[in-house]
Protein backbone atom coordinates (compact mmCIF):
# COMPACT_ATOMS: atom_id res chain seq x y z
CA UNK A 1 0.00 0.00 0.00
CA UNK A 2 1.37 3.37 -0.94
CA UNK A 3 2.02 5.63 1.99
CA UNK A 4 -0.10 8.53 0.79
CA UNK A 5 -3.19 6.32 0.42
CA UNK A 6 -3.65 6.41 4.20
CA UNK A 7 -3.57 9.89 5.64
CA UNK A 8 -3.85 10.80 9.33
CA UNK A 9 -3.01 13.93 11.28
CA UNK A 10 -3.91 15.99 14.35
CA UNK A 11 -5.71 19.29 14.06
CA UNK A 12 -4.84 21.88 16.74
CA UNK A 13 -7.60 23.43 18.81
CA UNK A 14 -8.44 27.03 17.85
CA UNK A 15 -8.09 29.85 20.36
CA UNK A 16 -10.93 29.99 22.87
CA UNK A 17 -11.55 26.25 23.04
CA UNK A 18 -8.27 25.07 24.66
CA UNK A 19 -10.06 24.11 27.90
CA UNK A 20 -12.74 22.17 26.04
CA UNK A 21 -10.89 20.06 23.45
CA UNK A 22 -7.36 18.67 23.64
CA UNK A 23 -7.14 18.04 19.88
CA UNK A 24 -8.96 16.85 16.78
CA UNK A 25 -7.78 13.89 14.74
CA UNK A 26 -8.46 12.98 11.11
CA UNK A 27 -7.74 9.67 9.37
CA UNK A 28 -8.72 8.73 5.83
CA UNK A 29 -8.16 5.56 3.81
CA UNK A 30 -8.22 5.77 0.01
CA UNK A 31 -6.34 2.50 -0.50
CA UNK A 32 -7.87 -0.85 -1.44
CA UNK A 33 -6.97 -2.41 1.93
CA UNK A 34 -8.42 -2.06 5.41
CA UNK A 35 -6.12 -0.19 7.80
CA UNK A 36 -6.22 -1.18 11.49
CA UNK A 37 -4.70 0.82 14.35
CA UNK A 38 -4.72 0.56 18.14
CA UNK A 39 -5.54 3.65 20.19
CA UNK A 40 -3.90 3.89 23.60
CA UNK A 41 -6.16 4.89 26.52
CA UNK A 42 -6.43 8.65 26.93
CA UNK A 43 -8.77 9.11 29.92
CA UNK A 44 -10.85 11.32 27.68
CA UNK A 45 -14.30 11.12 26.14
CA UNK A 46 -14.28 11.36 22.36
CA UNK A 47 -16.75 12.15 19.60
CA UNK A 48 -16.22 9.98 16.52
CA UNK A 49 -17.66 11.07 13.16
CA UNK A 50 -17.46 8.42 10.42
CA UNK A 51 -17.71 9.17 6.70
CA UNK A 52 -17.84 6.86 3.69
CA UNK A 53 -17.64 3.14 4.45
CA UNK A 54 -18.53 2.21 8.03
CA UNK A 55 -15.64 2.13 10.51
CA UNK A 56 -15.23 -0.79 12.93
CA UNK A 57 -14.19 -0.41 16.57
CA UNK A 58 -13.08 -3.34 18.72
CA UNK A 59 -12.22 -3.31 22.43
CA UNK A 60 -9.59 -5.46 24.14
CA UNK A 61 -12.56 -7.50 25.45
CA UNK A 62 -13.45 -8.28 21.79
CA UNK A 63 -16.58 -6.13 21.77
CA UNK A 64 -17.17 -4.96 18.20
CA UNK A 65 -19.05 -1.88 17.07
CA UNK A 66 -19.78 -0.45 13.65
CA UNK A 67 -19.74 3.34 13.44
CA UNK A 68 -22.39 4.50 10.99
CA UNK A 69 -22.43 8.29 11.42
CA UNK A 70 -21.41 9.48 14.86
CA UNK A 71 -21.09 8.31 18.44
CA UNK A 72 -19.55 9.23 21.76
CA UNK A 73 -17.10 6.87 23.43
CA UNK A 74 -17.17 7.16 27.22
CA UNK A 75 -13.96 7.75 29.15
CA UNK A 76 -11.25 5.82 27.27
CA UNK A 77 -9.58 3.80 30.04
CA UNK A 78 -8.52 0.79 27.94
CA UNK A 79 -6.97 0.52 24.49
CA UNK A 80 -9.14 -0.34 21.50
CA UNK A 81 -8.55 -0.95 17.81
CA UNK A 82 -10.23 0.82 14.94
CA UNK A 83 -10.37 -0.42 11.36
CA UNK A 84 -10.85 1.90 8.41
CA UNK A 85 -12.01 0.01 5.29
CA UNK A 86 -11.30 1.39 1.81
CA UNK A 87 -13.17 4.64 1.18
CA UNK A 88 -13.65 5.56 4.83
CA UNK A 89 -12.52 8.41 7.04
CA UNK A 90 -13.02 9.54 10.63
CA UNK A 91 -12.90 12.86 12.44
CA UNK A 92 -12.36 12.57 16.19
CA UNK A 93 -12.96 15.34 18.72
CA UNK A 94 -11.18 14.65 22.03
CA UNK A 95 -12.87 16.34 24.98
CA UNK A 96 -10.57 17.70 27.68
CA UNK A 97 -10.86 17.26 31.46
CA UNK A 98 -14.45 18.11 32.53
CA UNK A 99 -15.67 19.18 29.08
CA UNK A 100 -18.20 16.34 28.79
CA UNK A 101 -19.83 17.51 32.02
CA UNK A 102 -19.79 21.09 30.80
CA UNK A 103 -21.62 20.04 27.65
CA UNK A 104 -24.15 17.57 29.04
CA UNK A 105 -24.36 18.13 32.82
CA UNK A 106 -23.17 14.62 33.72
CA UNK A 107 -20.09 12.44 33.49
CA UNK A 108 -19.96 9.58 30.97
CA UNK A 109 -21.95 6.65 32.36
CA UNK A 110 -19.87 4.10 30.49
CA UNK A 111 -16.18 3.44 29.93
CA UNK A 112 -14.86 2.55 26.47
CA UNK A 113 -18.47 1.97 25.44
CA UNK A 114 -20.58 3.83 22.87
CA UNK A 115 -23.14 6.45 23.77
CA UNK A 116 -25.73 7.65 21.29
CA UNK A 117 -24.99 11.41 21.18
CA UNK A 118 -28.58 12.19 20.18
CA UNK A 119 -29.68 10.72 23.50
CA UNK A 120 -27.62 13.28 25.39
CA UNK A 121 -29.65 16.27 24.23
CA UNK A 122 -33.17 16.85 23.01
CA UNK A 123 -33.80 15.98 19.39
CA UNK A 124 -31.51 14.40 16.81
CA UNK A 125 -29.14 17.34 16.48
CA UNK A 126 -25.99 15.22 16.24
CA UNK A 127 -27.37 13.35 13.26
CA UNK A 128 -28.14 16.71 11.67
CA UNK A 129 -24.59 17.82 12.50
CA UNK A 130 -23.18 14.73 10.75
CA UNK A 131 -25.16 15.51 7.58
CA UNK A 132 -23.72 19.03 7.54
CA UNK A 133 -20.17 17.77 8.15
CA UNK A 134 -20.58 15.22 5.39
CA UNK A 135 -21.01 18.10 2.92
CA UNK A 136 -17.61 19.58 3.91
CA UNK A 137 -14.47 18.12 2.33
CA UNK A 138 -11.85 19.98 4.39
CA UNK A 139 -11.22 18.60 7.94
CA UNK A 140 -10.19 22.06 9.21
CA UNK A 141 -13.53 23.46 8.02
CA UNK A 142 -15.32 20.52 9.65
CA UNK A 143 -13.63 21.36 12.96
CA UNK A 144 -14.73 24.99 12.71
CA UNK A 145 -18.30 23.86 12.06
CA UNK A 146 -18.21 21.54 15.11
CA UNK A 147 -16.98 24.36 17.34
CA UNK A 148 -19.79 26.67 16.31
CA UNK A 149 -22.29 23.87 16.79
CA UNK A 150 -21.01 23.12 20.32
CA UNK A 151 -20.78 26.71 21.53
CA UNK A 152 -24.42 27.10 22.71
CA UNK A 153 -24.27 23.89 24.79
CA UNK A 154 -21.13 24.76 26.75
CA UNK A 155 -21.61 25.60 30.44
CA UNK A 156 -19.25 27.59 32.66
CA UNK A 157 -16.62 25.51 34.42
CA UNK A 158 -17.27 24.74 38.09
CA UNK A 159 -14.95 26.44 40.57
CA UNK A 160 -14.27 23.09 42.28
CA UNK A 161 -13.44 21.46 38.92
CA UNK A 162 -10.94 24.22 38.17
CA UNK A 163 -9.37 23.83 41.62
CA UNK A 164 -9.02 20.07 41.11
CA UNK A 165 -7.22 20.77 37.85
CA UNK A 166 -5.01 23.44 39.43
CA UNK A 167 -3.99 21.23 42.36
CA UNK A 168 -3.97 17.95 40.42
CA UNK A 169 -0.34 18.15 39.30
CA UNK A 170 1.39 19.89 42.18
CA UNK A 171 -0.42 18.59 45.27
CA UNK A 172 0.18 15.17 46.82
CA UNK A 173 -3.48 15.09 47.82
CA UNK A 174 -5.60 17.36 45.59
CA UNK A 175 -8.83 16.02 47.11
CA UNK A 176 -7.72 16.96 50.63
CA UNK A 177 -6.40 20.34 49.48
CA UNK A 178 -9.63 21.29 47.65
CA UNK A 179 -11.79 19.95 50.50
CA UNK A 180 -9.93 22.10 53.04
CA UNK A 181 -10.10 25.17 50.79
CA UNK A 182 -13.89 24.82 50.40
CA UNK A 183 -14.61 23.63 53.97
CA UNK A 184 -16.13 20.43 52.60
CA UNK A 185 -15.53 16.78 53.38
CA UNK A 186 -13.04 14.81 51.31
CA UNK A 187 -15.84 12.39 50.40
CA UNK A 188 -17.87 15.26 48.96
CA UNK A 189 -14.95 16.39 46.78
CA UNK A 190 -14.28 12.80 45.66
CA UNK A 191 -17.88 12.55 44.44
CA UNK A 192 -17.53 15.85 42.58
CA UNK A 193 -14.23 14.71 41.02
CA UNK A 194 -15.97 11.62 39.62
CA UNK A 195 -19.00 13.65 38.53
CA UNK A 196 -17.02 16.30 36.66
CA UNK A 197 -14.26 14.15 35.15
CA UNK A 198 -15.59 10.58 35.02
CA UNK A 199 -12.64 9.12 36.97
CA UNK A 200 -11.08 9.31 40.42
CA UNK A 201 -7.76 10.91 41.37
CA UNK A 202 -6.43 7.42 42.17
CA UNK A 203 -7.33 6.17 38.68
CA UNK A 204 -5.69 9.20 37.08
CA UNK A 205 -2.52 8.75 39.15
CA UNK A 206 -2.18 5.15 37.96
CA UNK A 207 -2.76 6.20 34.36
CA UNK A 208 -0.10 8.93 34.56
CA UNK A 209 2.37 6.39 35.93
CA UNK A 210 1.64 4.15 32.94
CA UNK A 211 2.12 7.08 30.52
CA UNK A 212 5.47 7.89 32.12
CA UNK A 213 6.57 4.29 31.60
CA UNK A 214 5.43 4.42 27.96
CA UNK A 215 7.47 7.58 27.38
CA UNK A 216 10.61 6.14 28.98
CA UNK A 217 10.33 2.95 26.92
CA UNK A 218 9.82 4.93 23.70
CA UNK A 219 12.75 7.24 24.52
CA UNK A 220 15.06 4.27 25.07
CA UNK A 221 13.90 2.64 21.84
CA UNK A 222 14.38 5.85 19.83
CA UNK A 223 18.00 6.06 21.04
CA UNK A 224 18.67 2.42 20.20
CA UNK A 225 19.31 1.65 23.85
CA UNK A 226 18.37 -1.64 25.49
CA UNK A 227 15.35 -1.34 27.76
CA UNK A 228 16.39 -0.71 31.36
CA UNK A 229 13.40 -2.18 33.20
CA UNK A 230 14.83 -1.45 36.66
CA UNK A 231 15.21 2.22 35.77
CA UNK A 232 11.64 2.33 34.43
CA UNK A 233 10.30 0.64 37.57
CA UNK A 234 12.21 3.05 39.83
CA UNK A 235 11.50 6.31 37.97
CA UNK A 236 7.80 5.56 37.45
CA UNK A 237 7.15 4.45 41.02
CA UNK A 238 6.37 0.77 40.47
CA UNK A 239 6.97 -1.76 43.25
CA UNK A 240 8.40 -4.37 40.91
CA UNK A 241 8.35 -5.65 37.33
CA UNK A 242 5.14 -7.61 37.83
CA UNK A 243 3.28 -4.39 38.74
CA UNK A 244 4.65 -2.71 35.60
CA UNK A 245 3.53 -5.65 33.45
CA UNK A 246 0.16 -5.58 35.23
CA UNK A 247 -0.44 -1.98 34.15
CA UNK A 248 0.41 -2.75 30.53
CA UNK A 249 -1.94 -5.74 30.55
CA UNK A 250 -4.65 -3.63 32.18
CA UNK A 251 -4.49 -0.71 29.75
CA UNK A 252 -3.50 -2.27 26.42
CA UNK A 253 -3.55 -6.05 26.96
CA UNK A 254 0.12 -6.26 25.93
CA UNK A 255 3.34 -6.81 27.85
CA UNK A 256 5.91 -3.96 27.70
CA UNK A 257 8.10 -5.96 25.30
CA UNK A 258 5.16 -6.74 22.99
CA UNK A 259 4.18 -3.06 23.10
CA UNK A 260 7.61 -2.24 21.66
CA UNK A 261 7.18 -4.87 18.96
CA UNK A 262 3.84 -3.49 17.80
CA UNK A 263 4.57 0.19 18.49
CA UNK A 264 4.19 1.26 14.84
CA UNK A 265 0.58 0.03 14.81
CA UNK A 266 -0.30 1.90 18.00
CA UNK A 267 -1.64 5.45 18.03
CA UNK A 268 -0.69 7.46 21.12
CA UNK A 269 -3.21 10.31 21.59
CA UNK A 270 -0.73 12.11 23.85
CA UNK A 271 1.76 12.65 20.98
Amino acid sequence: MEKDLYNDFRIPVPTGFEKVFSHFYFAGNTSDQTVTKTLLPSYQTIFVFSFGSNVLLESTQNTQLTVDKCLVLGTIKRAFTYSLPPGSSILVAALKDDAFYRFFGSSPATENLPIDPCGLVDGNCFTALWYELNKIDNPDEQVRYILEFCRPYLREQSGVAQQLLDYGEGSLSPIKTVATYNSQSERSIQIKQKKYFGYSVKELSRYRRFLKAIKLIEDMASKGAKEDWFRIIHECGYYDQSQLIGDFKHYINLSPTRYLKFQKEICNPNH
